[in-house]
C-alpha cells in the first residue's frame, strides 16, 4: 500500500507533523497485520508439511501391511507342503511346490514386479551382471546362455538385475600365428 502524502502549500508544520504520524501509525499497523499473515501462513504450511510427512508414512504402513497379508497364504502353502512332503511322493511334493511358486509370482506381477526369460537375449550391462563367460558356437556373441539368478524389474525400474553367463566367442577363437 503506497501513500502520497500531499501537503497544502499553506498547511501549518503541526498539521503536516499529525498527517505524517497518523499515516505513519497507519504504515506500522498494516505491517504488523501482513506481519502476523505472514506468520500464521508460514505456521500452516509447516504443519501442512508435517500433516503429509505423517500421512505418507501411514500410507506405506498400510501398504506394507497389506503385502505381507498377501503374502501370508503363500507361505501357509510352502509350510503344508513341508509339512506333507513326507507322508507323499515325491511327485506330488514337487506339484505343490510348483503350485505355491506360481501363486508367488502372480502375487508379484499384481505388485507390477516381473522378471523375464533373457536367455539368447543380448547382454546389457545395466540390466544383467554377468557371473561368468561361456562358449556356444550356436548363439551369438555377448548373447545371455544361462541365468543363475533370475532379475526382476517394476516397470523400467530394476529391482534386482539378474546374474548370468555371458557367451564370448572371442576367448574361443584359437590365436592365428604367423608363418
Amino acid at each position: 500500500m503506497k501513500t502520497e502524502i500531499q501537503d497544502p502549500p499553506s498547511a501549518e508544520p503541526e498539521v503536516v507533523a499529525e498527517t505524517a504520524a497518523s499515516e505513519s501509525e497507519a504504515l506500522l499497523k498494516d505491517l504488523a497485520e501482513q506481519k502476523d499473515l505472514h506468520l500464521r501462513l508460514a505456521a500452516d504450511f509447516d504443519n501442512f508439511k508435517k500433516r503429509s510427512r505423517q500421512e505418507s508414512e501411514t500410507r506405506a504402513v498400510a501398504q506394507k501391511e497389506s503385502f505381507i497379508l498377501e503374502l501370508l497364504p503363500v507361505i501357509d502353502n510352502l509350510e503344508r507342503a513341508l509339512a506333507a512332503g513326507a507322508s507323499r511322493d515325491s511327485a506330488q511334493f514337487h506339484q505343490g511346490v510348483e503350485m505355491t511358486l506360481k501363486q508367488l509370482q502372480q502375487l508379484l506381477r499384481q505388485h507390477g514386479v516381473e522378471s523375464e526369460e533373457i536367455v539368447g537375449k543380448p547382454f546389457d550391462p545395466h540390466q544383467h551382471e554377468a557371473l561368468s563367460q561361456g562358449h556356444d558356437a550356436a548363439q551369438p556373441d555377448h548373447a545371455i546362455l544361462q541365468v543363475i539368478q533370475r532379475g526382476y524389474r517394476k516397470g523400467l525400474k530394476i529391482v534386482r538385475p539378474a546374474k548370468v553367463i555371458v557367451n564370448d566367442l572371442t576367448a574361443a577363437k584359437p590365436a592365428r600365428h604367423g608363418r
